[in-house]
């Protein structure tokens, strides 16, 4: 929006190297769950070793397709006697019935990784569909829709990439990354009888004095701090952290802090979070929060329908 003061962001997840990387390692895994070193003999044992054929990977409902490029590493890793091409791109809303890829080789390669390729498919499409879902439930509001660590273990970046193909944001991708002051780590740097009392700003400048000792090239790490009331909000403003998230507070008590922080701090962002769901986003954002983060973006996400059909 015009006007808006500038501010940090976190890194946001693109298919690159560190990304096709993650994704041939749970591509191993997958096969080994599914061929343990073994053979598919079903198929080997109806299906003739020279026969080829050719599938086409279908949608079967509305949403946004992402994930193809991992499909097509599944074809490369697995060494498959097969062609994949792509006739859609990931991001791309798709209708039921659409073509989304061509597979065409080795009949017996493509029953065999017929699974696991629809699993990345389905997977990924489905949490950038559902982020797609909440993205057009806030539209021509500030607020931007985030993801969380809520993520499946092994499966983070891809599944944070998925979530930007549904045109959400990436929040911190892991601890080593950014600092985010959660309310267990107060309890602890608070209440430690070792020291003299402590605020929330001690917490925000212990946090950014390791930022600053841990800066590569110049560039600092994002602090933010988790508060669940409108004292501890106007407790911690002063300290200027990157972001303040409001934890678990309702829409009123978040417009609010809106103008609380608008008086007295507007550099730092404010993010919602806690019971957010597909109902509720929008009055969550008409408080005026710029961020809404919402684990059930990647926790529950449910599988996206693509199938393959056969073509000859």
């Amino acid at each position: 929006m015009a006007n808006e003061p500038a501010r940090k962001e976190f890194s946001q997840i693109e298919w690159d190297d560190a990304l096709r990387d993650d994704c041939r390692q749970i591509i191993r895994l997958a096969v080994r769950e599914d061929l343990d070193r073994q053979q598919d003999w079903t198929t080997l044992a109806l299906v003739p070793s020279g026969k080829t054929g050719a599938a086409n990977v279908v949608s079967r409902e509305q949403g946004v397709v992402a994930g193809l490029p991992a499909a097509a590493l599944v074809v490369e890793e697995m060494n498959l006697s097969a062609q994949w091409t792509a006739h859609a791109t990931d991001g791309q809303a798709v209708s039921p019935g659409q073509v989304l890829a061509t597979v065409s080789g080795s009949l017996r390669d493509l029953l065999t990784a017929e699974r696991i390729l629809l699993n990345f498919l389905g997977r990924l499409s489905g949490v950038a569909t559902g982020t797609r879902a909440f993205v057009d439930a806030v539209a021509g509001r500030r607020a931007r829709i985030f993801d969380t660590r809520k993520t499946t273990p092994g499966w983070r970046r891809l599944e944070k990439y998925a979530v930007r193909r549904g045109g959400g944001w990436n929040h911190r991708t892991g601890l080593y990354d950014a600092i985010l002051i959660k309310d267990n780590h107060l309890a602890s740097f608070l209440e430690d009888a070792r020291q003299t009392a402590r605020t929330l700003i001690d917490a925000v400048e212990a946090a950014r004095r390791m930022a600053k000792d841990v800066a590569s090239g110049g560039a600092e790490m994002m602090i933010e701090i988790e508060v669940d009331t409108l004292a501890q909000l106007e407790e911690v403003l002063p300290a200027l952290p990157d972001i303040v998230l409001l934890d678990n507070m309702t829409p009123a008590e978040m417009a609010q802090a809106v103008r609380r922080r608008d008086a007295v701090a507007g550099s730092v962002a404010l993010e919602a979070s806690g019971a957010i769901r597909l109902e509720n986003v929008a009055a969550v954002a008409d408080s005026g929060v710029d961020r809404i983060s919402i684990g059930a973006l990647t926790h529950s996400a449910r599988c996206f329908d693509i199938g393959l059909d056969w073509a000859g």
